[in-house]
């Protein structure tokens, strides 16, 4: 039996389908409207992790997520992300790893969120014009200051992994992964061994036509559908793994978190293990 549950950082219970909250419109109308409704309704359905960043909206996700769930429920937990910045200059988005920059977006962060500490904090991604110990030193010291309860890394190789954790404690990693795009296997190996959270981002990807329809029979067999099939394949595959789909429709909520119900067969799973070959 699937375990439905995991400890972030060994004491952060949260319920291992969470939700990205990337897609939700963030501009004031119709949209907004439906944002805070499908915010609230993963919550209503047991969501107990959701994901954002600063780099949504340059924060204007975060805000909404204060508004459609503060005060937030009892076992809550909402992670950000910091390391990406706008340019002063040209507008574009980039990698900014400089202390000063990730000590702003986190008190920015935690005033959007209306939060005293993000108990769950993600490094972007590793800025390589800054030295790592830079970067995740102030992380460290935000921790120490409260700002910062457990810290997170992604889109990492095995070996940035090692080095991290040779400076901080490494409670998640976020890369991008699916059942169909196991690039990061070795990395979620590493988490599994350290018996760290592992998010994938993308967890349902695009199937070429081959693998859509192997998919798509064993969705038939089991009366799922072929993303709940997907979903209940990452469930099962490693302990450490929390996907969090993200969507727009509350429909499509509600589909992705009945993923936890669809119980796989050994001969479904061993099916489904053969489609990387294929993607």
């Amino acid at each position: 039996m699937t375990s439905t549950t995991f400890r972030i950082g060994g004491d952060l219970g949260v319920h291992r389908l969470g939700f990205g909250a990337m897609r939700l419109p963030t501009e004031q109308g119709a949209a907004r409207e439906t944002s805070v409704q499908v915010a609230r309704r993963a919550v209503e359905l047991g969501v107990t992790l959701i994901d954002t960043a600063h780099l949504y909206g340059g924060g204007a996700n975060e805000e909404l997520l204060a508004e459609a769930l503060h005060p937030y429920a009892d076992g809550l937990t909402i992670t950000t992300k910091v390391g990406v910045a706008r340019s002063a200059d040209s507008g574009e988005w980039g990698l900014d790893g400089r202390p000063e920059v990730l000590r702003e977006q986190v008190e920015h962060g935690c005033r959007r969120l209306r939060v005293e500490r993000i108990e769950l904090l993600q490094l972007h991604r590793i800025d390589p014009e800054v030295p790592l110990a830079d970067q995740l030193g102030t992380l460290r010291e935000l921790q120490v200051e409260g700002k910062v309860g457990r810290i997170g890394l992604s889109e990492i190789t095995v070996a940035e992994l090692g080095r991290a954790r040779e400076i901080i404690e490494v409670a998640s990693v976020q890369n991008r992964y699916s059942l169909l795009d196991r690039e990061h296997e070795p990395v979620l190996a590493a988490c599994e061994a350290a018996q760290i959270a592992f998010l994938p981002w993308r967890p349902v990807a695009g199937a070429a036509s081959d693998a859509a329809a192997r998919i798509a029979e064993v969705a038939a067999d089991l009366g799922a559908t072929p993303v709940q099939v997907s979903l209940a394949w990452l469930l099962g595959h490693s302990p450490v793994i929390l996907p969090i789909p993200g969507t727009a429709r509350i429909d499509h909520l509600e589909e992705n978190l009945a993923a936890t119900r669809v119980q796989l067969t050994p001969a479904h799973r061993d099916r489904l293990d053969r489609l990387a070959e294929l993607a």
